[in-house]
Order: C-alpha cells, then sequence, then structure tokens
C-alpha cells in the first residue's frame, strides 16, 4: 500500500442516504431487511439521521427538515453516472426476494445468475436507489 493511501480503523464503509421518504424507507431497511437500529441522532442541516447496522456497515438515513429539490437519476445502472447501487453479500437471496416482493418493493432484477457461480438480484428502495444481493457459490 502507498504511504499516504488509506488506514481503516474499521472493516466496513458507513453510507448516508437523504431520504424523501422517511418512514418508508426505515420501514424498508430496519423491517423489511431487517437492518438493526441504534438511536436516530439529529441531522446537522435540521432533520434526523437514522442508524441501521448492516453487519459491521452503518447505513444512515438522512431525513432532511426541507425535502432536497432535486432527486437522483432513476433508472437502470447504465442510465446516468455516479452511484447506482450497493451491494451486500448474502446466504440467502432467494428469500430475501421474495420478502421485498411480498413488501410491494420493485424487483428490478430477479434472481438471476450473471456468470458461473455468482447470482444477483436488485430491488428497488422508497426512494428509487437499488440495492443488490449477491451470492457466490464456493
Amino acid at each position: 500500500m502507498a504511504d499516504n493511501g488509506v488506514v481503516l480503523s474499521k472493516a466496513a464503509i458507513d453510507l448516508g442516504i437523504v431520504a424523501r421518504n422517511g418512514q418508508a424507507m426505515l420501514t424498508f431497511y430496519r423491517d423489511i431487511l431487517g437492518f438493526v437500529e441504534e438511536p436516530s441522532t439529529p441531522f446537522h442541516a435540521g432533520g434526523v439521521m437514522y442508524r441501521l447496522w448492516c453487519g459491521d456497515s452503518l447505513i444512515k438515513i438522512v431525513v432532511p427538515e426541507d425535502p432536497p429539490a432535486n432527486s437522483a437519476q432513476p433508472g437502470p445502472v447504465e442510465s446516468a453516472s455516479g452511484i447506482r447501487y450497493w451491494t451486500m453479500r448474502v446466504s440467502n437471496l432467494e428469500e430475501i426476494m421474495v420478502t421485498c416482493a411480498n413488501a410491494g418493493a420493485t424487483v428490478v432484477v430477479p434472481v438471476t445468475e450473471i456468470r458461473a457461480g455468482v447470482t444477483i438480484g436488485m430491488v428497488e428502495d422508497p426512494d428509487g436507489n437499488w440495492v443488490e444481493f449477491v451470492t457466490y457459490s464456493e
């Protein structure tokens, strides 16, 4: 590693998602996907930050007092630049996809083997962000 590279103090990331539909987003990530909620905190610019654990990663759902004027470009991964989706490696892909579909989430990529030993599924959260689940057969 280069001398100026990142030296992690935690083997995971924290991800911030600014939400227009705060309660629906909280329900999706906490109740449907089963992320573990810890106490929310005030957001520095006004509003609230819900803090949810996905393994060692902290997913922060930020709900500003005033909804943002702009939304991220919705649609397929290849339709715009920027962060288009995020991925979780899982061992119960089919179950997750059924649970999400039964809860009303839009399935954007059904369970699909994309190459030998790699199977994915993708859903859209209530604000239109894409979430990918991947399983590797070993």
